[in-house]
């Protein structure tokens, strides 16, 4: 388990700069953690004491299985059970374009936790802009592999959509890695044009 928990992390560019972000022994709270492995990462390599939220339930029996502690909770239902400040990290990775409302989920994380770690897939990447202006068509990545009326994602944004949300919100972007495909340089001087994904470390101003 700890092997393949390892090997993911080697192939989950996301997962790596997660591990990177994260002190040793923080608390942490995993939103739509899915099967628990990053959250099982985390506490393998960092001593992370960690809790994931999940609403599908066949992903949280799988996470279960795989030995995360999980609660299963819709996130369109807030964050009620969860006393301010009760985290230092709270995680939203690949999750924040498939909830009803991104702006009050990205609220609620940072009332309770200290900072908020989010990647999500950019919409502004160069690959997506192609196939719909010159096919017309939403397009399908590997990054985005869902066609438009099967995606679980219902608010696809860019990493400038992303950006300016935080300032109205008045969310601090402490640090931001940006990454592509083919070019990491790229993706690093213009991260709306050539960055795929892009993990944000963000607080409250």
């Amino acid at each position: 388990m700890v092997d393949k928990l390892r090997k993911l992390a080697s192939v989950r560019p996301d997962f790596k700069l997660i591990l990177d972000l994260v002190p040793e022994s923080s608390s942490l709270l995993d939103l739509g953690c899915g099967d628990g492995a990053l959250v099982r990462l985390l506490e393998l390599e960092k001593g992370v004491k960690s809790l994931g939220v999940e609403g599908a339930q066949d992903m949280v029996l799988e996470a279960v299985r795989n030995g995360a502690a999980v609660i299963h909770k819709d996130l369109n239902d807030g964050l009620g059970e969860f006393v301010d400040g009760s985290f230092e990290y709270v995680v939203l990775n690949h999750t924040l374009q498939a909830v009803n409302r991104p702006d009050e989920l990205l609220n609620e994380m940072l009332r309770v936790g200290d900072k908020g770690i989010i990647s999500f897939v950019n919409m502004g990447y160069i690959t997506a802009r192609i196939q719909l202006m010159f096919g017309g068509k939403m397009p399908v990545t590997k990054t985005l592999p869902y066609t438009w009326y099967s995606t679980p994602n219902i608010h696809l944004g860019t990493i400038s959509d992303f950006k300016q949300l935080c300032d109205k919100l008045n969310i601090n972007i402490r640090s931001q890695v940006p990454f592509g495909k083919r070019s990491s340089i790229l993706a690093r001087l213009f991260p709306n044009l050539f960055a795929s994904t892009c993990v944000f470390l963000v607080s409250k101003k």
